[in-house]
């Protein structure tokens, strides 16, 4: 009776997508975690092909993750954001653990085809535990070449984890797991954690380049940005658009810098915050003499995303600092511009002031030139009568009519002008 949200399903799904592999005892596998090229149809190409050459089920279009037994192989196959993981299994154990490879059962021409760069590979083993303590030392020598190994006692006693974090020439590393009583499903949600404590570290440290390679332009733009505020307590009004122009040109260069370094110092948190789950996880106890997996972390991966996390505080403190600058130039650029627009309106003033006046002058004249006309017509109507044998004086008449002329004339500019300014108001 109740209506369903159209998402449900497809959520509850993914909360209970890629669950970890069951794993006994002993047994053999690879590691392979691809950077992918974004395209999606490429990735879900490369395991459809093996699918085909194995004779098994199509994989599903929208399918981000498949898991499936060949015979000689198992495959688990899923389907990141940025990157594509490969886990390749195979049942049995061999004298020389490292002899004979999990991978070494894959079709090689399948593997070749692979697209995408590898970020993270290992070969690794899982065994019981044998009787008595673990040779640490003897391994290390015989397995790591020597190398100081990391590891440490995981899932409340009951796995035994060794590791170096070397690449070895073959490119892959290696990674030792020993079964003290797992069950099942904890052998493979232990095999999956330190995989992916190795992958995300290798994703987090993406960021790591970036950060070094942005260390010099920043020191340069916070140096050009200190010349730039220097200039503007003395600057004039010449020099303003020429600081203008700098901050604007430097916003532009920090701002595009930060455009293309944001999303991978966001992932990089984001994958770091993954590790350290992953390293919680394991619930680890020391083995005496070895580096557990979060000292490591702490030592190596730690310190390379504090640096990290630092340069994009800088980066996002001198943005802020440039627009505050920008603004203050700003301000400083449209004072001036009033100040200039206050002349221009004082000069444009005197202009009209002196227009009115020479306008009044030309009314005074227009008012002469007027009456002048008006009573010469008047001196004519005045010898026209005289003519006519009217006892007239058209000397007198002209006379006396001037200042009648000059008077209504004077009179009806005036009205003129109160008629113009009444509808000006309006």
């Amino acid at each position: 009776m109740l209506t369903e949200h159209p998402q449900r399903r497809a959520l509850n799904d993914e909360i209970h997508a890629r669950p970890p592999e069951q794993l006994s005892a002993p047994l053999h596998l690879t590691y392979l975690a691809l950077f992918s090229n974004g395209n999606r149809d490429d990735d879900i190409g490369a395991i459809q092909d093996l699918i085909n050459l194995m004779g098994g089920k199509a994989l599903a279009g929208d399918q981000n993750h498949y898991s499936a037994y060949f015979g000689a192989f198992r495959v688990k196959w899923e389907r990141h954001n940025e990157f594509v993981r490969y886990k390749f299994f195979v049942s049995g154990a061999d004298p020389e653990l490292f002899a004979n490879p999990a991978i070494n059962a894959v079709p090689q021409e399948w593997l070749a085809k692979l697209p995408g760069m590898i970020i993270a590979a290992n070969h690794a083993v899982l065994l019981p535990k044998p009787d008595g303590p673990v040779r640490t030392d003897q391994l290390a020598d015989d397995v790591f070449s020597g190398n100081a190994l990391i590891g440490s006692t995981t899932s409340g006693g009951k796995g035994v984890v060794l590791t170096d974090f070397r690449i070895r020439s073959d490119g892959f590393g290696r990674v030792i797991f020993y079964d003290d009583g797992l069950a099942p499903r904890q052998s493979g949600r232990l095999v999956q954690r330190v995989m992916e404590i190795d992958t995300y570290r290798a994703m987090a440290l993406l960021t790591f380049p970036i950060a070094k390679s942005l260390t010099p332009f920043l020191q340069q733009a916070e140096q050009e940005l200190l010349d730039i505020i220097g200039g503007m307590e003395h600057a004039t009004e010449k020099d303003e658009p020429i600081l203008f122009d700098r901050i604007t040109h430097l916003e532009a260069q920090v701002e595009s810098r930060r455009s293309d370094a944001h999303f991978r110092f966001a992932a990089g948190n984001a994958y770091y915050d993954i590790v350290q789950s992953r390293v919680e996880e394991l619930r680890e106890s020391r083995i005496e003499g070895l580096q557990t997996f979060r000292e490591f972390n702490d030592r190596r991966l730690s310190p390379a995303m504090a640096t990290c996390r630092a340069v994009f505080a800088r980066h996002e403190a001198l943005l802020e600092r440039i627009g505050r600058t920008t603004l203050l130039l700003s301000t400083r650029v449209n004072v001036t511009r009033e100040r200039q627009n206050q002349s221009v309106l004082q000069s444009l003033d005197r202009r009209a002031n002196l227009q009115l006046r020479l306008q009044q002058t030309v009314e005074g004249l227009s008012v002469a030139a007027i009456s002048y006309y008006i009573v010469g017509l008047v001196g004519y109507a005045a010898k026209g009568l005289k003519a006519n044998a009217v006892d007239l004086n058209p000397d007198i008449i002209v006379a006396v009519s001037i200042p009648i002329v000059v008077g209504i004339v004077a009179f009806g500019l005036w009205r003129f002008h109160k008629a113009l300014e009444k509808d000006f108001r309006k």
